[in-house]
């Protein structure tokens, strides 16, 4: 059976992308998201537009670790499982996770797996906008097998974390 994973991850601004553009993205998000109604078309444009030029940004180790890191853990996983490893962000970078998924469909695999490191729950990404990404994505390719390893036991995320604990004491 041949498998694609799609790592879900957040996303964060370049740090040297504009700081007023910056200021004008977060500014029109939050008023978009808290608009009782359907928004103003212009409102709508300038949001899509700043959203295109922040995710399309040149990413390096320098000015996003996020996304470097990102790539770093899709590469050590991809070795780990022996699949091929498409990263895709909720927001802020590219490719989007709807690019993610059409990326992972022209791989023609047999299923995709999707996993992101949100380990709790409580989230927006983890608990609506990765699973409506993930419906979309069935909707365009109702033969390939799709499944969410996500929520993650929470003793399994504690087992993590005292590990982790143990390096570092």
């Amino acid at each position: 059976m041949k498998v694609v994973i799609v790592l879900a991850m957040h996303g964060m601004p370049p740090n040297d992308f504009p700081q007023k553009e910056t200021l004008d993205y977060f500014m029109l998000h939050s008023r978009l998201e808290n608009m009782p109604g359907p928004p103003p078309p212009n409102m709508q444009q300038q949001y899509g537009e700043l959203d295109r030029k922040m995710r399309k940004w040149p990413r390096t180790r320098e000015n996003d670790q996020y996304s470097f890191t990102s790539r770093e853990l899709a590469a050590v996983l991809s070795k780990q499982m022996g699949h091929s490893v498409v990263v895709g962000f909720n927001e802020f970078c590219s490719p989007s996770l709807d690019d993610a998924f059409e990326e992972a469909i022209k791989r023609n695999p047999d299923k995709i797996v999707v996993v992101t490191p949100m380990m709790t729950q409580g989230g927006e990404h983890s608990e609506k906008d990765i699973p409506e990404a993930i419906e979309r994505a069935k909707k365009k390719s109702p033969k390939i097998k799709f499944s969410y390893v996500w929520p993650f036991d929470i003793s399994k995320i504690a087992a993590f974390l005292a590990e982790q604990i143990k390096d570092f004491s």
